[in-house]
């Protein structure tokens, strides 16, 4: 059985001429055309499979603060403040809801490095401490192989990314949004420096102003307009689980597990340490930009050899804008999940709560994380290409700050004053040698 998401309805008629067209229909697409259409600019989103059908919908769900790179922390915090009204604003059920997100810590040197995050993460107005003993187990109930610690962030949350996306696109419609699904965008054309349209296999669409937001292919959209953006792809691998009873609440990263409660009364679990890299022509290219979150991670990352280096060489070949692109080829990036890592995580977390123990995998997943060398999201008006705005790259963790990063896209497609300091996610910092480089691994 596939991924079951929610849909939102196509329109009819492709529009000759917009204020700003958004490529990609995943959360953070979505929310630009939703926050652009209620300020009354036209708006239109062109996704070349359907709205939310690749990583948007395939994530984790969590909604977090907890553990982040201190240059997302004005964005994680801001993006939950929209979360909780979220569910008002869009007029349906996003799944929602306060939990509380723990990372656990098993030796010394991670509970510093907790305690060292909370102090920074405070500095910016989140609230999070490390929790132990007595606090600890009313948490994690009946964990056989408790943590010495964990960082524990009361206030984050989580929500269902089935549900998510397609309640954001169908309320940015119902604000005027223009939304096409099955409508791949070929290309972007520029004159004097300048956007002057976005081209879909249904016609062009004229525009001075054009938001990619494309995901697992935004290195290849902005390729062609000259744009170098640095990005590999990540497989994760995500199951469900049948109705568990008497498990904890919070959500928990614990290393060879993750898990979160879902709304259907499973949980949602993945393996929280292995990385899946799929070796491409860019994994060569990108080499030297990914050495360090390489050094970071070199225990956990997985190189892969499949069909993914042929295809993307394929795919790397420039096509004219009258002739059909690899974006119609592929209208959905649906991988195989990794079925043994998933059952070992499951076994991983049956052991530790006796809970789990009933607890078998009803569904399984995979998508393609759109990973930056330094782990942080490209939200960035592109330098050299005025109207070309990114937002990008979000490395597993843009479900949760998908609400403020969408926003933050809309600020500077307009002009307006942003959400938050877009300075940290400027697309120039890989090559003006302003990026701090990755605080974690893959």
């Amino acid at each position: 059985m596939g991924l079951e998401i929610d849909t939102v309805p196509s329109d009819a008629t492709l529009p000759t001429r917009a204020d700003v067209v958004v490529i990609g229909g995943g959360i953070i697409g979505t929310t630009a055309a939703l926050c652009l259409a209620e300020r009354g600019v036209r708006v239109v989103v062109v996704e070349k499979g359907v709205i939310g059908g690749e990583q948007s919908s395939r994530n984790w769900g969590w909604c977090r603060q907890a553990n982040r790179d201190p240059r997302e922390f004005a964005l994680a915090r801001e993006s939950l403040r929209l979360w909780r009204g979220l569910n008002a604003r869009v007029g349906a059920d996003t799944g929602f809801a306060t939990t509380g997100i723990a990372f656990a810590a098993h030796d010394e040197a991670t509970e510093a490095s907790h305690d060292t995050w909370v102090r920074k993460a405070a500095g910016s107005g989140i609230e999070a401490r490390i929790v132990r003993g007595a606090e600890l187990a009313r948490l994690l109930p009946g964990d056989a192989a408790a943590p010495r610690s964990a960082l524990y962030c009361e206030s984050d949350g989580r929500a269902e990314p089935q549900r998510a996306t397609a309640a954001i696109g169908r309320a940015a419609r119902r604000a005027g949004a223009l939304i096409f699904n099955s409508c791949a965008a070929r290309g972007i054309e520029t004159a004097g420096g300048r956007v002057v349209s976005c081209v879909t296999e249904r016609g062009p669409i004229a525009s001075s102003t054009v938001v990619v937001a494309g995901g697992a292919w935004s290195r290849r959209i902005l390729r062609d307009v000259g744009v170098d953006l640095p990005q590999l792809k990540v497989l994760a691998s995500v199951a469900r689980t049948t109705p568990v009873s008497g498990a904890p609440d919070v959500a928990l990263w614990d290393g060879r597990f993750a898990f979160r409660k879902r709304a259907d009364g499973g949980y949602t679990i993945a393996d929280g340490y292995s990385s899946v890299v799929p070796v491409t022509p860019d994994s060569f290219r990108l080499l030297g930009e990914y050495l360090p979150a390489l050094r970071l991670s070199w225990r956990t990352v997985r190189p892969r050899i499949d069909g993914r280096f042929a295809t993307e060489w394929r795919e790397a070949r420039r096509t004219a804008l009258d002739q059909p692109s690899p974006y119609e080829a592929t209208r959905k990036l649906d991988p195989t999940p990794d079925l043994g890592y998933l059952n070992r995580a499951l076994r991983s977390l049956q052991r530790r709560f006796p809970a789990f123990a009933g607890a078998r995998i009803a569904q399984s997943w995979a998508g393609f994380i759109d990973s930056t060398p330094d782990l942080v999201p490209a939200i960035s008006e592109v330098e050299g290409v005025s109207g070309l705005i990114v937002a990008t790259g979000f490395s597993g963790h843009g479900f949760g700050i998908g609400p403020g990063a969408g926003q933050l896209a809309a600020d500077l497609a307009l002009g307006s004053a942003p959400l938050v300091d877009p300075r940290h996610f400027r697309l120039a910092r890989y090559r003006d040698g302003t990026s701090p480089g990755p605080t974690s691994g893959l």
